[in-house]
């Protein structure tokens, strides 16, 4: 049944996908389908607004317009079901992808006529390195220093093994493409299981790369903790443009 309510807006040419706006509703309203945010269905906006000061385009505003009728009961289904689908999606315990493993670097110094001094090997201390892969109760996430990284930026930086990864934990994620839900969950989970010492984070200068500390916050802000952040901007021709 419609009637005339507030309900949120979407300026699809004004939004850039950056997901800021989905671990502000409650309710999971809002997804990024196609890159661009979008609402789900019109039951499921409560029409408070709660996502409107995380957008940093102004891409979402509420208006009064005919709409189906908020529906609590329906959001409580849907989010029941959305973490049932997640706890589904999850790989069978045995897979090398959630195998948790910890072992010690292979980085070593080579030099050559050629090139300047260089580290050859990994500087990984863990294994998975995917966020979504990685189970809360991973030994190597007690204690830790997070590294928690936009997939592109490792892609992007040339030196990003040798300057950022020694002595961190390496998490991996794409705030544009990926479940943004499943990942605030699953730090929400591993800030109240661990003794999270710190955490860096390295994003694209790109407007979509800016949901990922933002979704950091959030996860801190629900786990009930306070973490020192350092969040570093790359460019998209590989130079550290700065940290903020």
């Amino acid at each position: 049944m419609k009637t005339k309510r507030k309900i949120i807006e979407i300026d699809e040419q004004l939004c850039n996908g950056c997901g800021q706006c989905v671990p502000a509703c409650a309710e999971g309203a809002i997804e990024i389908i196609d890159g661009k945010a979008r609402l789900v269905a019109e039951r499921y906006c409560d029409g408070l607004g709660a996502c409107l000061g995380e957008c940093p385009t102004g891409a979402l505003k509420i208006v009064e317009r005919e709409a189906e009728e908020f529906d609590e009961e329906a959001v409580h289904e849907y989010l029941k079901e959305k973490e049932k689908k997640k706890a589904e999606e999850k790989m069978p315990c045995g897979c090398p992808s959630t195998l948790a493993q910890t072992f010690s670097p292979t980085a070593t110094s080579c030099e050559s006529a050629n090139r300047p001094t260089t580290l050859q090997g990994t500087m990984l201390s863990h294994w998975p390195i995917q966020l979504r892969l990685v189970g809360p109760n991973a030994p190597f996430l007690k204690d830790a220093h997070l590294l928690v990284a936009a997939d592109c930026t490792a892609a992007a930086y040339p030196t990003f093994h040798q300057e950022f990864v020694p002595g961190k934990v390496l998490l991996m994620g794409c705030p544009k493409f990926d479940d943004l839900d499943l990942y605030k969950e699953r730090l929400i989970e591993i800030f109240k299981t661990n003794s999270i010492k710190s955490i860096t984070c390295t994003i694209m200068e790109v407007p979509c790369c800016g949901g990922m500390p933002r979704l950091i916050e959030v996860a801190m802000k629900e786990a009930g903790v306070s973490i020192p952040m350092n969040t570093l901007v790359i460019g998209i021709k590989g130079q550290l443009l700065g940290q903020k």
